[in-house]
């Protein structure tokens, strides 16, 4: 699941940058969001899949607010980006004949960097966070499963819901991944 929500997300990225047909306002906030699920789900499934396999559920202290700080500000990034998203295609339904004057690049980047910028707030927040939090006893085995359906499933799915559906998104995979098949740049599986 790991990898699918890596190779899809980045897929959609290197999609939409190869495409010039999809350098539009809702398919760079679409390659955001799939810069941030990579990003999200990299900071806890790694150190998961390390403890499955060695079965030891042992991490620092400073692994753990490490942890705690990036997995807070990609989940808060992340609804941040889907924000701007749902604004994005407001202004596209709403306002259709105004659209391109709306959502200049210049404001679409404003946008993302002040999405970006929850990272400061988001530093002396966790930092707070820590020292008056209290410790609150849940159950461990549906926390545990709550957790990995918001790390990996949401992620995972993410390019299938938002892009995989999309005949622009489709037509420039195909381009792209067809592009590579004819220069020999992709790799060969099972030894054909």
């Amino acid at each position: 699941m790991y990898l699918v929500t890596v190779f899809g997300n980045l897929l959609i990225i290197l999609a939409i940058s190869s495409d010039s047909n999809l350098h539009t306002p809702m398919y760079f906030f679409l390659s955001n969001l799939s810069l941030v699920d990579i990003c999200f789900t990299s900071t806890t499934v790694p150190k998961m899949l390390v403890n499955i396999q060695t079965q030891s559920k042992v991490i620092t202290y400073e692994g753990c607010i490490t942890q705690i700080y990036f997995y807070t500000l990609f989940v808060v990034l992340d609804n941040l980006i889907l924000t701007v998203m749902a604004y994005d295609r407001f202004v596209a339904i709403c306002h259709p004949l105004h659209y391109m004057v709306i959502m200049k690049p210049r404001l679409c980047g404003l946008l993302v960097l002040v999405s970006w910028l929850l990272i400061v707030s988001l530093f002396y927040g966790t930092c707070l966070g820590v020292y008056f939090s209290s410790v609150a006893t849940q159950n461990a085995h549906s926390t545990a499963i709550a957790s990995v359906m918001y790390t990996v499933v949401t992620p995972m799915l993410n390019p299938f819901i938002y892009s995989l559906r999309n005949n622009d998104i489709k037509r420039a995979l195909q381009r792209f991944l067809g592009g590579k098949l004819q220069r020999g740049e992709m790799f060969t599986f099972g030894g054909a």
